[in-house]
């Protein structure tokens, strides 16, 4: 059966950017790699499939699993020539990778490790393995290509750095664009071959382009004005270290390339800042994500770097002020906005949970990558049949477990009272005040954030685990306050909320609940008293923040952590540290 043609690259529609991106990797692999960002359906994968034939009839493109494990990215010994007493090394999927393509879709979802490992790899060109005396090092110069949808969770702003472009790709909403879209792809799918057949001279110009690009990519000329213009435009964005001017400067050089042009320009320069600093600029976590072509900040500096300004204007004469127009009269909000607060910091500890296979990676005293795959296994784990069989060749009879790489962020759900009592002393503005502190705290550990709100008739899931961490900031900012107090109904969504994650596929993870809430509802039939009963259960730590002021206190929100065995606490008062006001203490 032959096999099914890719798509052709020159016929994708409406990723300009994308597919520029890949043509400066292709041409200058110095450059480190492409993060594509982007929503579903937006040719993201069909890109990257699509650029591996231009690099060559012999370029491989290699897919990394989102299941993959260290030693199967980085190699390992033979399995068969061990048990022979011989020593060969498996290459790993970088080795296999060299001379084309690593794809690596959802690399947001990749652990740490892993994504340390191939960004070193595609840094460096190379990989070295090392096992029970076994040092090899292999050839891994690929073009690394990360696709993502931000969705799912975010990236860490160090990993962020590590990839020399960033893309941000949506679908278009012109009309006429998603018609010749579907179109197109209607056509490749009824006759993939046919179609292809018919776009094969465009793939042949293209794949020219990109080899008189990398040509001619040697002997291109970054002059000092441009190269001063790179430097005050990061230099201006505040980007740390300069691994954003070096990106940036090979990027022009690859454009200026593919335009057969021998010196760069000023217009591959601001073409090149868009594509190696967007992804670099510093942004609140809690903000929302940039959109497409959404760079101000890189436009005003490149604007303000600019060497050849125009002169200014001539001066006129001032303008008389306008007449001064009465403000209009403050319209009342529902949405009580946030004010600065927070919670005392031990109502946010908790055991790190780390998985049972979970162990860290190491180094080797030259650099290359030192993988640690095997421990002694525990009678409560899983045994590493090879780990195992290497261990009884060195005289080690123990089983063994295979060791997957580093521990994960937990799960912080956050059980929110927003009932009309909560509107009064701006108790809802500081409870958002606090939340947004502790999103702050959760996003710089990596942790999932689950948010659960409850007034009036009922209750419902804000933001679900695994959302980024910015959905959950601005559904705490929209929260109104109004109606009664259903804090049983509120607590039960929680509690069955943490018993599905306890059993499912953050399991691993520390669950740590929060209830905030002034307790001012009746519980006579102590729905609310086994409810949270239950969270205390499925979670590693619940605490209860009572919220209830004043001079006359009910109570209620100490009681119930008292019967449930959760902690209790409260919010830290404006202008006091955690250990001038009540703060943590258990209930029980």
């Amino acid at each position: 059966m032959s096999r099914r043609p890719a798509y052709p690259l020159s016929a994708i529609v409406g990723q300009q950017d994308l597919i520029e991106a890949l043509l400066v990797c292709a041409v200058h692999p110095v450059v480190g790699g492409v993060l594509v960002r982007g929503e579903r359906g937006t040719a993201k994968s069909t890109a990257v499939r699509a650029l591996a034939p231009m690099l060559g009839p012999d370029a491989p493109l290699v897919e990394l699993p989102l299941g993959a494990t260290l030693d199967r990215l980085v190699g390992a010994l033979d399995l068969r020539a061990a048990l022979a007493g011989d020593h060969q090394v498996q290459t790993g999927l970088l080795g296999a990778a060299n001379g084309g393509v690593l794809y690596v879709d959802e690399v947001n979802l990749l652990p740490d490790h892993l994504v340390d490992a191939l960004l070193d790899a595609a840094a460096s060109g190379e990989v070295t393995i090392e096992r029970d005396g076994v040092s090899v090092t292999q050839d891994a110069r690929f073009l690394l290509v990360g696709t993502m949808n931000p969705e799912e969770g975010e990236l860490r702003p160090q990993l962020l750095d590590r990839f020399g472009l960033g893309v941000q790709v949506v679908g278009p909403r012109d009309p006429q664009i998603r018609a010749e879209i579907v179109r197109r792809r209607m056509e490749f799918d009824a006759s993939p071959a046919a179609f292809a057949a018919a776009w094969a001279e465009h793939e042949q110009e293209l794949a020219g382009r990109i080899a008189r690009a990398r040509e001619l990519g040697g002997s291109v000329v970054l002059g000092e004005r441009e190269r001063l213009r790179i430097s005050t435009v990061c230099a201006q964005l505040e980007l740390d270290g300069v691994r954003g001017d070096l990106v940036c400067a090979h990027a022009a050089c690859a454009l200026a390339a593919l335009d057969g042009e021998r010196e760069v320009g000023a217009v591959h320069v601001e073409r090149a800042a868009h594509l190696a600093l967007r992804h670099r600029l510093r942004r609140d976590p809690l903000g929302p994500p940039p959109g497409p072509g959404d760079d101000p900040q890189i436009d005003d500096a490149l604007d303000e770097s600019a060497v050849d300004a125009a002169p200014p204007p001539p001066s006129a004469p001032p303008a008389k002020p306008p007449e001064r127009e009465p403000a209009p009269a403050p319209a009342s909000s529902v949405v009580p906005t946030p004010v600065p607060s927070r919670l005392p910091k031990s109502a946010l500890g908790a055991p790190r949970v780390r998985s049972r296979l979970a162990a860290p990676s190491g180094r080797s005293a030259g650099g290359g990558l030192a993988v640690l795959d095997a421990r002694p296994a525990r009678d409560d784990e899983a045994v590493a049949v090879r780990a195992t069989i290497l261990a009884a060749l060195r005289g080690d009879d123990r089983p063994q477990t295979a060791i997957t790489g580093g521990g994960r962020g937990g799960v912080l759900c956050l059980i929110v009272d927003t009932s009309g009592s909560m509107a009064a002393r701006h108790r809802l503005s500081r409870v958002k005040g606090a939340l947004e502190a502790a999103l702050r705290d959760a996003y710089a550990r990596r942790d999932l954030v689950a948010v659960v709100a409850f007034s009036g008739a009922g209750a419902r899931i804000l933001v679900a685990p695994g959302a980024p961490v910015e959905h959950a900031a601005r559904a705490i900012r929209e929260l109104p306050a109004g109606g009664r107090t259903p804090l049983a109904a509120g607590i039960e969504h929680a509690a069955s909320l943490l018993e599905s994650l306890a059993s499912g596929q953050h399991a691993d993870r520390a669950r740590v609940a929060l209830l905030l809430t002034d307790g001012r509802a009746a519980d006579p039939e102590g729905r609310a008293r086994a409810a949270l009963t239950r969270v205390v259960a499925s979670a590693d730590r619940t605490v209860v923040v009572d919220l209830e002021e004043g001079r006359v206190r009910l109570g209620l929100a100490a009681e119930l952590a008292a019967a449930a065995g959760a902690d209790l606490t409260r919010l830290v008062p404006p202008g006091t540290t955690d250990s001038s006001q009540p703060g943590h203490r258990s209930a029980a």
